[in-house]
């Protein structure tokens, strides 16, 4: 359904070193960058390389939680993202668990950003 999502950051190369660290194991990595104003926004591919997460400096304050799921491969790559977010000190919401209310085989890790969104890893199978 969606071809890119933007997310703004309160500091995009913070926020950029947080996603690679921690999506790593999913193949996300740097594949765009336009500088902007002292900043700059950047663009995240998987392991296809087409830029379709996107973090740029934010406009404003904001106050809302946004959800972004992250596709993973496998249930090891899921628990792998786990991992490098507890190497990376960041806020585990939920360890990796399967969520039979979603659908059987969702098996997902739930963490915290550093602009307080909730960010998941999820494999759907078995």
């Amino acid at each position: 359904m969606f071809d890119h999502v933007g997310v703004q950051v309160g500091d995009v190369e913070a926020s950029l070193a947080l996603y690679l660290a921690v999506f790593a194991p999913l193949g996300m990595r740097e594949a765009m960058r336009i500088p902007l104003e002292g900043s700059a926004v950047v663009g995240l591919a998987g392991p296809d390389g087409v830029p379709a997460f996107w973090l740029s400096p934010a406009a404003g304050a904001e106050a809302r939680e946004l959800h972004l799921a992250f596709h993973a491969a496998d249930r090891q790559a899921v628990d792998a993202v786990h991992e490098a977010a507890l190497g990376a000190g960041v806020e585990v919401l939920h360890a990796p668990r399967e969520w039979p209310e979603y659908h059987p085989g969702y098996y997902a890790v739930f963490l915290r950003d550093l602009d307080g969104h909730n960010i998941e890893a999820v494999h759907h199978g078995g």
